[in-house]
């Protein structure tokens, strides 16, 4: 629970209204009651912030004069959010476990002879951390998490519940592996002889920077030879699957089904949105935006903003544009033949 005037100073923000005003809570403009705080970041929400309870309202300046209750002004309303939402989370002290994260090892964990456990770390019950593993000071191992030979989870990393780090996997300080992330899984490696698939051994392992999060359900594989590389503040969704040989650069963003398919390269400072894909043995500039369902079929050079795919429309019309699509070839020979200029339809 804050004053106004405490969670102002908090987040480092000027403010109106009562400086005594009790802040218990953090909640959107529709559902916050007179003892929350609220936030505005996109105008089309105006209307809430008219009608809104809420005691007071994270928004830019220029809401300032609309805003029926007090305001925390901020140059960035949902910047200043996220550094609110720590505030009023009860787990945020402990990497979103439990409160009151207990230090050791636990009854019931398995620490394996040769395994370096820091003395201020936790290893919950059920978690299992294999012999020439390494936990660093502050981390936090949850139950049923397994830590294999040769990892390393540095300071103040999480790992929830039931996440597999498989051998020679490296957590830089600060990480969060989320429940059931699988991290240096096998590579889909496999070379075609006479008597079908041969498999290619992943020797490799999977080197993660500082301050990266990785969403539920995703799979990072390790390298073949090299390690998979995935560099400072990246953050990854859930159900995720990046392929082995992968380099992704730092502050690069994620979202959810994304697949990177294995040895492509992606630049700093992306985001690639839900359901992108990626084939193989590209690359990716830095600061490029992928836009959702998008499919990356060749290296892209130049930073901006990049889709494929066909919008959403009514089932009828989307059937006769699709239809359309495979004439678009023979319909182009006829235009060239109509203008009189030769025809490079069939070039790459």
């Amino acid at each position: 629970m804050y004053s106004l005037a405490e969670l102002a100073d908090h987040l480092g923000l000027a403010f109106t209204g009562d400086a005594q005003l009790t802040i218990s809570g953090l909640a959107s403009l529709r559902s916050a009651g007179p003892q929350d705080i609220s936030f505005l970041s996109n105008k089309k929400y105006l209307t809430q912030l008219q009608s809104t309870a809420a005691a007071a309202v994270i928004l830019s300046p220029e809401f300032a004069p609309v805003c029926p209750t007090a305001c925390l002004l901020a140059d960035d309303p949902y910047l200043a959010l996220a550094s609110a939402s720590r505030l009023f989370d009860p787990f945020a002290g402990c990497g979103g476990i439990a409160p009151g994260v207990v230090i050791g090892v636990a009854a019931g964990a398995h620490v394996a002879a040769g395994a370096h456990v820091h003395s201020q770390a936790a290893v919950a019950a059920g978690a299992v951390v294999e012999a020439t593993a390494v936990v660093e000071c502050g981390a936090v191992i949850a139950a049923g998490a397994y830590i294999g030979h040769r990892c390393k989870v540095g300071p103040d990393c999480v790992v929830h519940p039931g996440a597999v780090l498989h051998s020679n996997v490296s957590l830089g300080r600060g990480c969060v592996v989320h429940s059931h992330a699988v991290i240096g899984s096998e590579g889909f490696g496999f070379a075609r002889s006479a008597r079908g698939w041969e498999k290619i051994h992943q020797l490799g392992g999977v080197r993660i920077g500082e301050r990266v999060e990785i969403g539920a359900c995703t799979t990072i594989d390790r390298g073949t030879l090299d390690d998979t590389v995935i560099e400072d503040g990246v953050i990854i969704d859930n159900q995720v699957q990046i392929g082995h040989n992968c380099h992704i650069g730092a502050n690069t963003a994620i979202a959810g089904c994304t697949g990177l398919a294995g040895s492509s390269i992606v630049g700093a400072n992306c985001t690639l949105a839900g359901g992108v894909g990626v084939v193989g043995h590209v690359e990716i500039c830095d600061n490029v935006h992928v836009t959702g369902m998008t499919m990356v079929t060749r290296s892209i050079t130049r930073p901006g903003s990049y889709s494929s795919g066909t919008r959403m429309e009514e089932t009828a019309p989307w059937k006769r544009n699709a239809v359309r699509f495979s004439q678009l070839e023979s319909m182009a020979r006829r235009l060239a033949a109509l203008q009189g200029r030769p025809d490079h339809t069939t070039e790459e």
